[in-house]
């Protein structure tokens, strides 16, 4: 239970802490052992007369509250007598909704023995907490939180205990948003409580939260409760109470004198509705109340449900004073109002502020309030007085209506028609099995005044259709199986793995606490087993997440992935971050996968395709890029295989990339030069100028032109096979065709007187030249000055490799 401060008794468990009052040494019995059975443990909270620790119930294996008169008062004999009417309150209250009393014992203290209660350890937090934290609530969220409330203190009630002191910090909400009444350390049993408090009652209440009748010291009943639910409700809504001030005693004096607001003016845009419930059950008449907590409940689950809620507005202030004579009402255990010229008494004692510092100014102050309501009903005499003289003594012709809830429906029907009511509506509801066939709900409610002939709306029990789910958190299996058994609901058992706190205890239960099941229903709760390590498996890499995943749930874990790229398919598991297969980890331990996202292809070999291939190749291999946009670079190549063919790929074959990257291919580009214009120049040249533009001698032939050169042309290229400026590729050759020799020239000799034969035949033979060379141009060694320097074998460069040849022509 979560710690708050709290005037009638410590807080019955949490985390907050709060300042020890007078008398209390905080660790005083931390480490004690109680009864043998109960180790206290570590201080939560401090109250007005006790002090809260966690404990430990070595028997049962479970956490507890204990909570333990403080040691000053432990000899007030007064304090131990409220400590123990605590205890027997609460212990008698068996209810999902209200905070449960296992153990009761007392411990030898220094100064003698000290009284302790062992109550249900709560996990969660007050509505003060959440309203600090989250401020108004959502409409339906409190009405909710509210309705529950109502079902808790109904069961109080009709088990004769009235709590006297609801307000946000007697209500909790576990983590499973469970509601738990706590604190009936001022509850009176209803045959107790006809009597007033007074000054040496000990605490009363809250101000911010007590009824009118509280605030006056008149007798309290069941629907003191109702106004203080009321007042938390108007609070969850607005959050604010309805009623605030300077002091405690302006606060009460508002709530016996001044009318609350309706949520709506504060809050705009609620529900009219829910005004009608909260004005219902902050009237400042008791008759004019809801009777019972169930009947605010009923409304409540009416509004939740769209219904029309059986709450009116508040009647004109001329009706709510008009003095009638009702015929006497049988009111049950609900206590009739006390008279209007009652004596004035010394209500709200000194002790029940303890946020009140100047006690001698409160009693002063109470002293006028006194006088102020002992006027109060002098002039209410006085009206009284006043109405019977103008009236000759004739009563009004109205009728209240009287309580006829709790009667069988026959019963109630002869009631209302004898006092000249027409029965309205009877609806069949869901109630208590003590309660089938009568009356559990009526509208309009006791005492509100109507004209004879009004209809009343009756709600009759049917008995038990359902039954409400108890919320069975941090019990044993066999406590919880007890409980279940006792409400005639079936019980079964799950284990799982849990924190080390819940090992042994009920940590989950479906349905959940508050549900409405039928009788017989199956309640199925989770008990911790603590903690336990699992080792991770070693398959799960290669195998498709929502299979590992479910691997990993047998085993009690679980998993989550985390997306990366990879060639592999999607949602392959690549591997785990944060941890290796193998691995131990809690059970419930979530697992980081590494799934792979398909967005990597791997690069597939290019090369000796054609672009078009290469591109159709990558498309298999799972590139997505646009074939348009495929990078090409050209090489040049020597190999005629390699010509319009990849040599070179970018990225390489093999690497893994994204499947929208670009790739760049190099396609091969026969080596081929600029052929240059050589006709007219001499061979050596020629061949010089085609090695200068890369042509290697091996690619150039040379064919020699028959006959003799004309004059001055000898070994000048006469023409070329490739014209200027066309590209000789690698492989092909070009082809000059070139002069020879020039003729020879003729040899002049000196007149001789020859004899008439010989003379003859000399001068024929002179005139006459050598014929023209019919096969290659002259060697070097055998070539007349006039010849070039080229040989039948090879360029004038000189190269021995080359292709240059001398052919003859024809």
């Amino acid at each position: 239970m979560q710690s708050r401060p709290d005037p009638g008794g410590a807080p019955a468990g949490g985390t907050g802490r709060h300042a020890a009052p007078d008398g209390v040494r905080d660790g005083r019995v931390t480490g004690q052992l109680f009864g043998d059975r109960y180790q206290v443990g570590d201080t939560l909270g401090f109250g007005g007369m006790s002090e809260v620790h966690r404990g430990r119930d070595l028997r049962l294996g479970r956490d507890v509250a204990l909570k333990v008169l403080r040691a000053d008062l432990a000899r007030d004999p007064s304090f131990q007598a409220r400590f123990r009417r605590e205890a027997q309150n609460a212990a008698s209250l068996n209810h999902p909704a209200i905070v449960a009393v296992y153990d009761t014992g007392e411990t030898q203290g220094e100064s003698g023995p000290v009284p302790y209660i062992v109550m249900e350890y709560v996990d969660g937090e007050t509505l003060r907490d959440l309203l600090k934290r989250e401020g108004p609530l959502p409409p339906r969220r409190a009405m909710e939180i509210i309705a529950d409330v109502c079902a808790a203190l109904d069961f109080s009630h009709r088990h004769g205990i009235v709590h006297r002191d609801i307000k946000p910090a007697n209500i909790m909400l576990t983590r499973a948003g469970a509601v738990k009444v706590m604190d009936f350390g001022i509850a009176r049993a209803v045959a107790d409580g006809q009597s007033a408090m007074t000054a040496t009652a000990a605490v009363i209440g809250t101000a911010q939260y007590l009824s009118p009748e509280q605030a006056r010291g008149e007798a309290v009943d069941a629907r003191s409760d109702v106004y203080a639910t009321g007042c938390v409700l108007f609070e969850l809504l607005t959050g604010a109470p309805p009623f605030t001030g300077d002091s405690p005693v302006a606060v009460a004096y508002q709530h016996v004198r001044e009318d609350p607001k309706p949520p709506s003016e504060i809050r705009p845009g609620l529900p009219r509705d829910l005004d009608a419930i909260v004005l219902k059950a902050l009237n400042k008449n008791p008759l004019n109340r809801y009777q019972t907590a169930a009947e605010m409940r009923s409304d409540l689950v009416r509004a939740l449900s769209g219904q029309a809620v059986h709450a009116t507005p508040l009647m004109p202030e001329e009706e709510r004073t008009r003095i009638i004579k009702a015929p006497p009402q049988r009111i049950g255990a609900v206590a009739a109002p006390a008279p209007l010229l009652a004596p004035p008494r010394r209500v709200l004692p000194d002790e029940m502020w303890e946020d009140e510092d100047a006690p001698d100014r409160a009693r002063k102050v109470w002293g006028f309030v006194g006088i102020g309501v002992l006027c109060a009903a002098l002039l209410a005499g006085a009206i009284l007085l006043t109405l019977k003289l103008t009236s000759g003594g004739h009563e009004t012709k109205s009728i209240a209506v009287p309580q006829v809830q709790g009667e069988t429906q026959a019963s109630a029907t002869a009631a209302l028609r004898k006092l000249g009511l027409t029965i309205g509506t009877v609806t069949q509801v869901e109630s208590d099995d003590s309660q089938k066939g009568k009356v559990v709900s009526q509208n309009p409610s006791q005492g509100t005044v109507v004209t004879a002939g009004q209809r009343v709306n009756l709600e009759v029990g049917r008995g038990k259709t359902s039954v409400l789910v108890p919320d069975l958190s941090g019990m044993d299996a066999a406590t919880a199986k007890d409980q279940l058994a006792r409400m005639n609901l079936q019980y079964k058992q799950r284990t799982a793995a849990s924190t080390d706190n819940d090992k042994n205890k009920v940590f989950q239960q479906d349905p959940a606490p508050n549900s409405e099941v039928k009788p017989g229903s199956t309640i199925t709760v989770t008990i911790g087993t603590g903690v336990a390590y699992k080792a991770i498996p070693k398959d799960l890499v290669g195998k498709q997440f929502a299979d590992a995943k479910a691997e990993l749930v047998k085993l009690g874990l679980d998993a989550t992935q985390q997306s990366v790229d990879g060639t592999e398919p999607a949602n392959q598991v690549l591997g785990l971050s944060g941890a290796q297969p193998g691995d131990p980890v809690q059970a419930g331990t979530v697992i980081t996968l590494q799934v792979s996202n398909n967005s990597l292809f791997v690069m597939p070999p290019l090369t000796n395709q054609t672009p078009e291939q290469a591109a159709a190749q990558l498309k298999q291999a799972g590139w997505k890029g646009d074939v348009g946009s495929l990078g090409q670079r050209t090489q040049d190549v020597t190999e005629r295989a390699q010509v319009g063919a990849v040599v070179a790929q970018t990225p390489a074959a093999g690497s893994k990339l994204n499947k929208i990257n670009p790739v760049q291919v190099t396609v091969g580009k026969a080596l081929s030069w600029p052929v240059p214009g050589v006709v007219g120049q001499v061979l050596d040249d020629a061949v010089a100028a085609m090695n200068n533009q890369g042509i290697p001698s091996g690619n150039i032939d040379v064919v020699q032109q028959p006959g003799y050169a004309p004059a001055g042309q000898a070994y000048h290229v006469l023409s070329q096979s490739v014209s200027s400026g066309s590209p000789l590729e690698f492989d092909q050759t070009v082809t000059l065709l070139v002069y020879g020799p020039e003729a020879p020239k003729t040899t002049s000799r000196p007149p001789t007187t020859p004899s008439t034969s010989s003379s003859s035949s000399s001068s024929s033979s002179s005139s006459t030249p050598p014929p023209p060379p019919t096969t290659t141009p002259p060697s070097t060694s055998s070539s007349s000055s006039s010849a070039p320097a080229t040989t039948a074998n090879g360029g004038g460069n000189g190269n021995g490799n080359g292709r240059t040849t001398a052919r003859t022509g024809g």
